[in-house]
């Protein structure tokens, strides 16, 4: 048994130390608030990220520390360089592997399927955040201060997540169940990666236990693309439903949501994800590590379960 110190509870976070404790670990899970400990496996430590000393006494001794946080969408440029840093610190001085959950901002807009070969040229500003704390650790990994491997996944869903997925989230997985219509960002119609989070706990957990995995980005294992118009039928299928209508948001709807919601002002960087086919190639990881993703329609049918329990269903 080994110590794992986990920062960040959101859905990637609690399904990584989940997974962590069903194999045997203890883990910490570090927030700032704290919480209350899930099992005797998983204890809930109350700690700022940013706070380096704080963090080397909370990750002593720990195998593995992973970076699981989730700045606020709208404050990445200014909160996540400091975050970063401050956890690369406390790898090198705890001795500790770190492990980065990522996306695929880095890249900017590309027209083929995305690898971890592909040059981090992104022009936005959220992008360009991504790429810098990347070429940060690695430059840390190659001077021999540190070991660092990262997970790159595309838009992610499965029980637990609500906010973070623009298409299977909040906005549209609780209308759809109860079959209303349905308003997606950008063209509903062409390819898109969809990674299901527990493929994303268990490549973030195989990347930081193997060593030849260190040094090196990783794309999740991540199914064949479905455009959103075919992910969502999928769903209204499984959740017993019509095919929903489907309906792109104008743009004076998003500019008159944005004056509302930081989160949806920031959305215009990523426009060209959801007007343009967005695709992952995760075969180097399938290839070197003999793990695919969860079939497409069981991990659909999980997160219809949990969302089910979630959403009065309207008869």
């Amino acid at each position: 048994m080994t110590l794992h110190v986990v920062v960040g509870s959101g859905p990637i976070g609690t399904a990584t130390a989940e997974l962590l404790a069903r194999e045997g670990h203890s883990v910490r899970l570090v927030t700032r608030s704290g919480g209350r400990n899930n099992s005797d496996r998983v204890r809930c430590f109350a700690a700022d990220a940013n706070d380096t000393g704080r963090m080397i006494e909370v990750a002593k001794g720990a195998a593995a520390l992973y970076n699981c946080a989730n700045p606020p969408y709208h404050r990445w440029p200014t909160e996540w360089p400091p975050l970063a840093a401050s956890l690369l610190r406390t790898a090198e001085r705890t001795g500790a592997v770190l492990v980065t959950m990522s996306n695929l901002y880095g890249y900017g807009p590309t027209s083929h399927a995305m690898t971890e070969n592909d040059p981090l040229r992104a022009s936005g500003v959220k992008g360009r955040t991504r790429a810098l704390m990347w070429a940060e650790a690695a430059q840390a990994h190659a001077a021999g201060r540190v070991r660092v491997a990262e997970a790159r996944a595309s838009d992610y869903f499965g029980p637990g997540v609500r906010a973070q997925s623009v298409t299977l989230g909040e906005r549209t997985l609780p209308p759809l169940i109860q079959g209303r219509s349905i308003h997606v960002f950008g063209n509903p119609d062409v390819p898109h990666s969809w990674t299901y989070v527990p493929d994303i706990a268990s490549t973030l957990v195989r990347i930081a236990t193997e060593e030849r995995a260190w040094g090196h980005a990783w794309h999740v294992p991540t199914n064949p693309p479905m455009t959103q118009r075919e992910v969502l039928n999928t769903v209204a299928r499984i959740a017993g439903r019509a095919a929903p209508q489907i309906r792109p948001y104008s743009d004076w709807a998003l500019r008159l949501a944005g004056l509302f919601d930081p989160d949806v002002r920031e959305l215009g960087e990523i426009r060209y994800q959801f007007d343009r086919p967005f695709v992952i190639d995760s075969s180097a990881f399938q290839s070197n590590f003999g793990t695919g993703p969860t079939p497409m329609s069981d991990a659909l049918r999980t997160t219809v379960d949990w969302w089910t329990l979630q959403v009065p269903r309207v008869h």
